[in-house]
Formats: C-alpha cells, structure tokens, sequence
C-alpha cells in the first residue's frame, strides 16, 4: 500500500498535459522545470562509435563488415562507455547527464536504401526488450547507469515510438494492425507529418490506432526460442489490466519503454521523432515512466540520487528558440495544426536553432535567449542548444576552424548544452567519401589526444563543464550585460549564487568589479584558473594566464 501511495504522489507531480490529463498534471505543464536540467551538460553519443570495450560483440547476428564508408558497426559498446566512465572521462567533463542513441535490439540485416546500411545508429527498432548484442547485453546496462549515478550523473535513453526498422533479408514486415508503409510523408501539415512513413522504408507504427492487435509472430517466436514468453505475456497482462490501455500497438510500446526505467532507474528520455507522432501518447509515456521511476526509488532508497521526477527531453525537428523555422513561441506550427509539446508531458525540447544562431556574437545570442527564457514564450521551460549533431547538416562549425570560440557560446549561452561526442577533441564532421548523415558520424578521435592542441581543447571544454555544473545560475539564469569592454556579464537565479563572466580580458594582471553582486570578503573563483580572489572594495584581483574570467562563489571546502 505504501508503495501504491507513493507512486500516485509521483504521478500527481509528473508535469503532464495533454489529453486525459488530471487537473493537477495539467496545472504542473505550465509550471517552471527544474533549474537542474534547464542548466544541464548532456553528452550525446552514439555507443558504436565511442569506444570499443569489447571486441568479440563486434558481428553480433551474423553482421558483415560489407557496408558503405562508416554505414556499418564499428565496434564501439556499452563496456567501451564503462571504460570512459570508470577514468572519469565524463565527470572531470562537468557532464551532468549521457545521453545514448538507442540500445535496444535493431534488425539484423541491412538497408541499401542510402547506400548498404546496418543499423548502428540505433535507429531501426527490432525488439523494444532487449539490448542489441552489438552494444552488450543489460549486465552492461546496468553497470553504466550505476556507475554514471555512483559520480551523480544522469542516464537518458533514446527512445522510439514512431517506426519498426526497415525490413530487410532477416527482418519481416510487422503486422498490417502494427505498422502502415504508406503514404509516405510530405510535410505538408499534420496529418502528413504524423499519419504517415518518414520513409519509404520505414514502416510506421499505428499510433493513431486504440485497436487491439496480438505480439507480432516474429516477436513470440524469439520470446519462445529465448525462454521468455510466457513472462513476457504475464507482464502484458498486468500491464493492461492496471492501465486499462487496450492492446494497442503504442501502448504495448510504452509498456516495453518504461520497463527500463522500471528495471534501472533510468532518469529521462530523450524522445525521438516526436513531432512524427501523436502528442497525446507523449502524456502517457511521461506518466508511465514517472510511475516507474517512483518505483525504482522506492525499492532502490540506497541507490537513487535524489527525488527528481523523471525528465523527458524531445527532438521535435525545426523547433528552435526565437521563433526558428515553424516555431511559433511555445509550439510548433504544422500548418493546420499548432501543437504545444510542453503541454504533453516534455520538459525540454531540443533547440534546432542554436546551430544556426552561433555564427552571431555571444551577447546577441545570450541576450536573446535570456528574453526568451526568462519572460518570453519560453519562460521557465527547457532547452537543450547544441553546436553538431548527428542528422543536422547544418551543424556549426562542421571543419572545426572556430572550437574554442565555439565552446565558448554553447556552454556559456542560456538554457542546457548538449555536447555531440567529439566536440570536446575536435572529432571530424567531415568525412570524405561519406555520404549523408554518416559522415558527421565518424568514429571517436581518441589518438587526437596525442597532440598537444587537442589536449589544451580538452581543457577548455573541461573548465566550461566544470563551471556549468557548479553553478545553477549560468543555464538557468537571467543574462545581464555588465560592459562591453571586456565584454561581462552576470547570470542570476533566485535562491542561487549569481556567476559573473568576462570575456577578451588581459592576460596577466587583472582586476575586475563584481558591480554589487556580491559583498565585499566573499570569496570567488576563477573556475578557468582555479585560482581565487576576496572581494575587496568591490573588486576582485586575479593574475592568470588566460583572457577571460568564470567567476562564482567559491564551494564550500569540506
């Protein structure tokens, strides 16, 4: 009973909206998300790309080495991500969450829709139960979700709602009552973004269904080879008969999703294709899973890290701070449809537009996000910016001519900051001779760190991290302009230590005033020296050998 009251209380606190949402979940999709995630660094990887920990996974299936130019596996898996774990790779980073392209099992064979193609990526969905042997097996999940907390950092799985993987020579069709493979989608409003396959193929799942259908036949014959059916249908039953969802096709789905949460006490998801998809299953998905974490907390008082409610974070493409591409404030303009994601149970959606607002000066980009987030259409929501990712071709700064500078305006700008693997070593997003989207995902450029100016990178990007996640006020505060030589500014965030910032400052000797932020004998450091300074008379005095100054209020020393 306990147990029971603990996850209603969870889910009266979720954050949802939408369709069948409870008074409360709906008065709480308008409420300010946690400054936690508003100011987070998530690092996106794609585990097959990252590092290989274990070399005899790598022809998991029977998969061949036979693939276009970085179209196949390459080896990179979960142990590889351990590994980085375990010598503090992603907390010496300032990391505050991972997120991993998707583990589950993918098909097995390949596509030659773009040239030969397995599905390394993640992409491609075989069986929402279990994780692709290419990438491990659930031990190994397991160890990196209780690793990450063990250094207080958050775990985010890639989750998929929208499509199967596309059938090839050892991957069937689904079910006609599962998945449709036309109309292909055009874009044109919404039904032609939702109603539809994204591509010729990739079958699309019936989300628009409420029918009943059975396990698709491939689905039951592997359950029963692995010994595992008839759990997996006790599991279904109980599912259902607590929900009262019917059998549909998406329901089913959102059982399988939120059974790892359930399992591992995984901290959010990011949502992929979500604007290619009913919003109103967004809702369902984010009670599910914060029921399921409720769960895990509950059952797992000694593991948990906190009581944060579970986070979803949404790739909903072309969405973008500002009013980028179809975004009108806080929706999203389909045509003949504006839908509000933040309304169906997301806390943050990705900011497509950052990519392209980079090339503008740090103060015009920081002053208007702040309007934005604080005040604006945006006020009190999340956002996660970022320079490169793995299907924007508009990337910033793809030959990598400008990283320190644009280091810089990512970790430094408003809102969270997703880190695309690499981008703290300069890894190429340009591979010649690879076509489309695999080449901004090229493998891990670990033997850069052998240079000197890849390792004085690394150490730039490390301090911006380190700043980030000391300081709450830097993502999550209102920006103000202090000077404009050196350029300064501050961020402050009630109930928090401000943070003040400059920029083009000289090398050497230097002093700086705190303009009445903080009062004179507080204690402040140089989060990019290290070093530290009183305030005395207003001012702080410093003598470093960098031109800039990430000052916050120095922690306490245990």
């Amino acid at each position: 009973m306990k147990k029971l009251v603990s996850m209603v209380a969870a889910l009266c606190l979720a954050g949802l909206g939408g369709a069948g949402a409870t008074a409360a979940e709906k008065a709480m999709a308008g409420a300010q998300v946690d400054p936690f995630w508003r100011n987070a660094s998530i690092y996106f990887l794609l585990p097959d790309r990252f590092a290989n920990g274990d070399p005899g996974n790598d022809r998991a299936y029977g998969r061949k080495d036979d693939a276009e130019l970085l179209r196949g596996f390459a080896g990179g898996d979960l142990r590889g991500l351990l590994d980085k774990l375990e010598a503090g790779y992603f907390r010496d980073l300032g990391v505050t969450a991972l997120w991993m392209s998707p583990v589950v099992e993918q098909v097995q064979g390949y596509d030659d829709g773009d040239g030969r193609t397995y599905a390394y990526h993640g992409y491609w969905p075989r069986d929402w139960t279990a994780v692709d042997a290419n990438f491990g097996n659930e031990a190994d999940l397991r160890r990196v979700i209780e690793t990450a907390h063990r250094q207080g950092i958050r775990v985010l799985l890639d989750v998929i709602l929208n499509h199967t993987g596309p059938v090839t020579k050892r991957d069937p069709l689904w079910p006609a009552a599962w998945v449709r493979t036309t109309p292909v989608c055009d874009w044109n409003n919404f039904a032609g973004n939702v109603h539809c396959a994204l591509t010729s193929n990739l079958p699309d799942i019936r989300t628009d269904s409420e029918q009943p259908v059975d396990l698709p036949p491939h689905l039951v014959a592997k359950w029963r080879r692995e010994g595992r059916l008839q759990r997996e249908q006790r599991e279904l039953d109980a599912f259902f008969a607590r929900t009262g969802y019917p059998r549909a096709p998406k329901y089913y789905i959102v059982k399988w999703l939120t059974d790892w949460v359930r399992e591992y006490g995984v901290d959010g998801f990011r949502v992929d294709t979500a604007k290619h998809v009913e919003p109103e299953i967004w809702a369902v998905l984010k009670r599910e899973a914060s029921l399921a974490l409720a769960q895990w907390k509950a059952d797992n008082p000694d593991k948990k890290l906190d009581d944060r409610r579970f986070f979803m974070l949404g790739e909903v493409y072309h969405f973008g701070v500002d009013d980028f591409g179809p975004t009108k404030g806080r929706v999203y303009d389909f045509g003949d449809r504006q839908v509000d994601f933040f309304a169906y149970g997301f806390d943050s959606l990705i900011n497509m537009g950052f990519a392209q607002h980079a090339a503008q000066s740090p103060q015009a980009i920081f002053s208007r996000y702040s309007s934005a987030l604080h005040g604006g259409a945006l006020d009190g929501l999340g956002v996660l910016n970022y320079l490169g990712s793995h299907d924007d071709h508009h990337s910033f700064d793809r030959e990598r001519k400008q990283p320190r500078a644009a280091a810089l305006k990512l970790m430094l700008a408003p809102g969270a900051a997703q880190i695309y693997y690499g981008d703290e070593i300069a890894r190429p997003m340009i591979v010649k001779n690879a076509g489309g989207d695999a080449s901004m995902r090229s493998l891990m450029n670990w033997q850069d760190l052998e240079r000197k100016t890849t390792q004085a990178l690394l150490d730039h990007w490390r301090k911006l991290g380190q700043f980030r996640r000391a300081n709450l006020a830097l993502g999550a505060g209102e920006h103000s302009k202090l000077a404009d030589q050196p350029y300064t500014f501050s961020r402050t965030l009630e109930g928090e230590p401000p943070v003040l910032v400059a920029l083009g400052v000289e090398t050497g000797k230097k002093s700086l005033p705190v303009y009445g932020l903080f009062a004179d004998g507080t204690l402040l450091k140089d989060y990019y020296s290290g070093t530290e300074s009183p305030v005395v008379q207003g001012r702080v005095h410093f003598d470093t050998d960098s031109d800039l100054l990430l000052l916050g209020v120095t922690p306490e020393r245990e």
